[in-house]
């Protein structure tokens, strides 16, 4: 709890600071309207209902696609990069699928939703990430911390959620095409159109190429996996009597990756001549909102998604296939000073595939989760300055039985200028196996059950202050910092050390916490030059019997930075932006094993120029990871063993142990999970934009 004292230490000196800066209106114009993280945004993540971002009682980080512009890219799996506290995490070295990181927890600890439908879980939060294309977003929402007492299971550490763009404020037609050094090729194309008087109907398109076998670090394999996706999407909203809400979506996604040894083809696929990992992906999602037409708010929220994997990872096969249905009735009411929501939800959970994980001894047992639950928030306004947020939330779980998950908010305005909160919950994970850890599935290791896994609860509080400072001479700063307490119980470890030809499954004997201070700052000078810095300290740590060891692939440090310069003579916009993350554990196989135990401090910069002198188009061009860093350097190799990849030539003792041989002198196994950052080197890239309104 140190740092929530240390919070309001820096609260108190600002709040005196604060007696020297100019008030100002929310209308002033020094507020631009393409702030990237703009103060004042209409948010819906906190609270499930549309407030805006500095009268809610949750704090809500907000991203709009100006923010996600200044360093283009091909789906919001990377583009997460730039946020503080978040951070995409590479999980295999082959096949380069992963999974988001908050504050320095693991993927599966993050929710990530579409329009706060929860399709993005289990098979799809490893595989369909990458699939989610720019084009749809009209603003990604970031809850930091438990929100399980209104999204459930999942939303444990934090949560994601994916607003897409509405069909009423989308330009006629739009296209954003681009391509690097490396040849890779992006486009998103989206046009709007009526179909007839009551609805209008958003129709985008985005195709993603990347099909070379680079090997820049010249052990046989490819450095980043070649790649062939499409994904379609339509939205459309409906008139209606009173502008009651109709709106809905769906999207389908195909896609086909693989890595591995550069003399792969597909006629190799399964077979132990030539080492792949391919992997087809198809999925398809629905998305809608319709409120009812009652006297009172009553909104019927639902989702459907499929998502089937054929893949092979050398001789292992794994297919999947997962379905998720979702429905949710709310009530919205507000009764003097307090703003009532209670709702009921159902989810349903389908999961197969052909391992032992959906197995009883020889017969086939896929696994059905039915996850019911009911929920009442309450915020109440005592009066301008203080309001307080009180929710609770019942699941019943068809595997685990009863979860009960409390939250507790508290918000003080002081002024426009000065707000405090205080938030405090609870979050809840059910088990599913395969999000755990994806190098259960690389065929490398053998996976290991220790006992019947129970699920995962948290406890968190953090303690969140903005202050925004308006200088004499026009100059906007923004300065937003949290300080963070999270504790887990009955947390899955993974344990890679034992034996290097597992993974052993257990809950731990003991806890794990997570906590730390992170801090945004937003400045925006009369000159056209602006900053947004973001930085995380964080202590991530698993305790056991007394002892604190720190989890693989936990950075203590994250700093991220977008310096923006407008030259209004030129029409050009210079965007650098970047990263830095201090040094992670990291999977070793053994005590012989030469590659470095640890990372180092490692950087990803990049800049980009953008000029806008011609009418409805924007032409930008720019260079990636300037300073050219990959993950192979001051390391002998990354994956283990690249020359015999089926283990063919490895030798063991008789208790399993992998001897040192002169054909094996660290005595290694073949392994991928040796990864930390994106394998891919400097390289340039070349775009243009078109909208038409």
């Amino acid at each position: 709890m140190k740092y929530i004292f240390l919070l309001i230490s820096f609260f108190s000196i600002n709040l005196l600071f604060s007696q020297n800066t100019i008030p100002k209106t929310e209308n002033d114009s020094i507020e631009k309207k393409d702030n990237q993280n703009e103060l004042n945004e209409v948010v819906v993540s906190g609270t499930l209902k549309p407030i805006r971002r500095l009268e809610s009682a949750v704090p809500v980080e907000v991203y709009s696609p100006v923010f996600f512009k200044k360093n283009p890219t091909a789906s919001i799996y990377e583009a997460l990069q730039n946020v503080n506290g978040v951070r995409p995490q590479l999980n295999c070295g082959v096949c380069n699928t992963g999974d988001i990181h908050i504050n320095g927890l693991e993927g599966p600890y993050t929710s990530v939703m579409i329009d706060g439908m929860p399709i993005v879980s289990s098979l799809s939060t490893v595989y369909g990430l990458s699939g989610i294309p720019n084009s749809l977003v009209e603003r990604i929402e970031i809850v930091k911390g438990p929100a399980s007492s209104l999204y459930g299971s999942e939303a444990v550490g934090g949560l994601i959620n994916i607003i897409t763009k509405n069909p009423n404020n989308a330009p006629l037609y739009s296209a954003d095409v681009f391509t690097t050094s490396w040849l890779e090729t992006n486009a998103d194309i989206g046009g709007k159109f009526n179909i007839g008087k009551k609805a209008t109907s958003l129709l985008g398109l985005n195709y993603y190429n990347y099909n070379q076998t680079i090997d820049n670090d010249n052990d046989s394999f490819t450095d980043v996996t070649a790649q062939n996706r499409i994904s379609v999407f339509n939205k459309l909203n409906f008139s209606r009597n009173q502008n009651r809400l109709f709106t809905i979506a769906v999207r389908g996604m195909y896609e086909d990756r693989w890595g591995g040894d550069v003399r792969w083809e597909k006629k190799y696929r399964g077979g132990n001549e030539i080492y792949g990992e391919s992997i087809y992906t198809k999925r398809g999602e629905l998305i809608g909102s319709y409120q009812l037409p009652t006297t009172e708010k009553l909104m019927l929220s639902f989702s459907g998604t499929a998502h089937f994997q054929d893949s092979h990872y050398g001789t292992t096969s794994y297919i999947a296939n997962q379905k998720i249905g979702f429905a949710q009735l709310t009530w919205d009411k507000k009764i003097q000073n307090n703003d009532l929501l209670a709702g009921i939800a159902s989810r349903y959970t389908y999961y197969d595939d052909n391992t032992t994980a959906t197995a009883i001894l020889t017969e086939n047992n896929p696994e059905k989760t039915w996850l019911p639950g009911i929920f009442l928030q309450d915020e109440i306004t005592f009066s301008e300055k203080h309001k307080v947020l009180l929710g609770i939330r019942y699941d019943y779980n068809s595997i685990h039985g009863n979860i009960f998950t409390p939250r507790f908010a508290y918000k003080v305005k002081f002024n426009n200028n000065n707000i405090l909160r205080l938030n405090a919950g609870t979050g809840f994970r059910v088990v599913n196996l395969f999000t755990e850890d994806h190098a259960a599935l690389t065929g490398s290791r053998e996976v290991v059950i220790a006992e019947n896994l129970d699920p995962e609860k948290s406890i968190n509080a953090n303690l969140n202050y903005i202050k925004k400072i308006y200088l004499d001479n026009g100059t906007f700063l923004g300065i937003e910092t949290t300080a963070f307490y999270t504790r887990f119980s009955n947390k899955i470890v993974s344990d890679y050390e034992i034996d290097p030809n597992k993974i052993i499954y257990d809950n731990i004997d003991g806890y794990a916490l997570s906590q730390g201070i992170s801090c945004n700052t937003d400045i925006n000078f009369t000159n056209g030059l602006k900053f947004i810095l973001g930085a995380t300290y964080m202590d991530v740590s698993n305790v056991e019997n007394g002892i604190k060891t720190r989890p693989l692939l936990t950075e203590n440090f994250t700093g991220t930075w977008t310096v923006s310069y407008k030259i209004d003579k030129i029409k050009t916009i210079i965007d650098y932006t970047g990263n830095v993350y201090s040094p992670m554990k990291l999977p070793l196989l053994s005590e012989t094993d030469p590659r470095n135990p640890n990372s180092p401090w490692y950087s990803l910069q990049n800049i980009q120029f953008t000029y806008s002198g011609w009418k409805n188009f924007e032409l930008y061009a720019g260079i990636k990871n300037l300073l050219n860093f990959t993950p192979k350097r001051n390391n002998p190799f990354l994956i283990s063993r690249t020359e015999d990849p089926f283990d063919k030539n490895v030798q063991y003792d008789s208790n399993g142990k992998v001897l040192v041989t002169p054909d094996n002198p660290y005595g290694l196994t073949f392994d991928t999970t040796y990864v930390y950052g994106p394998n891919q080197g400097i390289r340039g890239f070349f775009g243009l934009r078109y909208n038409f309104y």
